[in-house]
């Protein structure tokens, strides 16, 4: 128990390492796009790499976690995060940016790979609750980054001493893993074959909840990579309001559980569709105070989709093991990296279109206000995402409802 226990929290401090970055890097556009004379696109683009490099550790370090082992796809993820983090805060151009934020993303898919199923072997009976708790992290996380860039902004401190704030939990969590002795997997304990893993992993409604973790992930991540630079145009402090939307996730996920046995997951989701849409339109039209309404609203539709889209799959496919798990996450992870640049190129087109010019220059010096209205109409374009999985989560918990589908 004292073993589950540890795994169980150094697992959700190397998540915590993960989603500052989230935070941290989001408040930190505004002054690459300054400092190093890049648009919004070329932004989007570096920030997308963490994404598609957590997608390219996540669908090679899952399956390599049955042959491997979890400890060295966790030792992965230590060192990625080390290099990561020293090669962003000593960037000198667009391709040092970028090359840091891929290898800080590929330590952030590792976490995933190795954490995922680790906390799916060591409580078996509970899957989609723990893995909520786990994940509760991601959104307490995003609210430690969020504060600690308020915070070292405030006092004056730039991006970069933000950005060394991350070397604090890398250390601890590397430190609570060391020498530690990893369990085998739930799979490989179960005896389940590779090819049976892979088999299970081609049926049509897992591929079916693959395509909807597509556009799950870009819902909550996309919108929330933009919010601080978005609403600050628009007259609050955007970094707290991703503080406020995140907060409020983690407090959601830490109750699971209720809701879980409440709703059931395929409930949950059709709930979480539905108030995502209605948060994103909201925030499009609000405005100062009114946008932490609208943010509300948008947080308690997100909070629940990443770690039950999880749980559902774990629990409705075992046979999937880690590989099922990797390719969810992996998906998710790269449908943000290709979201992010578009939500960018529509931020430009609107204040491109608002100023008659497709100029860059012109663009980038437009005013906050023109700014603020591009970006709030930009964020209400996402809510196309979360209107399309209503649709479908509905129709699935309605053919749930008539017949129980079979479990892999």
């Amino acid at each position: 128990m004292k073993s589950t226990s540890r795994f169980f929290t150094a697992s959700c401090i190397a998540l915590i390492t993960t989603a500052m970055s989230f935070a941290i890097r989001g408040g930190a556009m505004g002054a690459w796009a300054a400092e190093f004379h890049l648009t919004n696109t070329q932004i989007g683009w570096i920030d997308g790499t963490a994404f598609w490099g957590f997608t390219l550790a996540m669908m090679f370090g899952g399956p390599l976690c049955d042959t491997l082992g979890l400890g060295r796809i966790v030792t992965l993820a230590f060192f990625g995060h080390l290099v990561g983090i020293l090669l962003t805060i000593f960037a000198w151009n667009y391709w040092s940016l970028y090359a840091g934020t891929l290898i800080f993303g590929i330590a952030n898919g590792s976490v995933e790979a190795a954490c995922n199923p680790l906390i799916a072997t060591l409580f078996p009976d509970n899957k989609t609750t723990k893995l909520n708790n786990f994940h509760v992290w991601f959104p307490g996380g995003i609210v430690i980054g969020g504060l600690t860039a308020f915070a070292l902004g405030a006092a004056g401190l730039g991006w970069k001493v933000q950005f060394a704030t991350m070397l604090v939990p890398t250390a601890v969590y590397g430190a609570m893993f060391f020498g530690r002795q990893f369990p085998r997997t739930e799979r490989v304990q179960q005896g389940v074959s590779t090819g049976a893993m892979f088999a299970a992993c081609v049926q049509p409604l897992f591929l079916l909840m693959v395509a909807c973790m597509l556009l799950t992930a870009a819902t909550e991540l996309g919108p929330g990579q933009w919010i601080p630079t978005i609403l600050t145009n628009a007259g609050v402090n955007g970094i707290l309001v991703l503080v406020w939307i995140n907060g409020l996730m983690a407090v959601g996920r830490q109750f699971a559980g209720v809701f879980v046995h409440k709703f059931s997951p395929n409930g949950m989701l059709v709930g979480s569709a539905l108030l995502s849409a209605l948060g994103l339109v909201a925030m499009s039209h609000a405005g100062g105070a009114m946008l932490f309404g609208a943010a509300t609203v948008f947080a308690l539709g997100v909070c629940f989709f990443w770690p039950t889209m999880l749980g559902y799959v774990n629990e409705n496919f075992p046979k999937t093991g880690a590989l099922g798990l990797a390719i969810m996450g992996g998906a998710g992870m790269l449908s943000v990296s290709f979201v992010l640049p578009v939500i960018g190129k529509f931020y430009d087109q609107g204040i491109g279109a608002r100023l008659n010019t497709t100029d860059p220059d012109l663009i980038a010096k437009a005013s906050a206000s023109i700014q603020a209205a591009a970006g709030l109409e930009t964020l209400g374009k996402v809510a196309v995402l979360p209107a399309i999985l209503f649709v479908v989560f509905l129709l699935l918990l309605l053919a749930r409802r008539a017949k129980r589908p079979a479990t892999a």
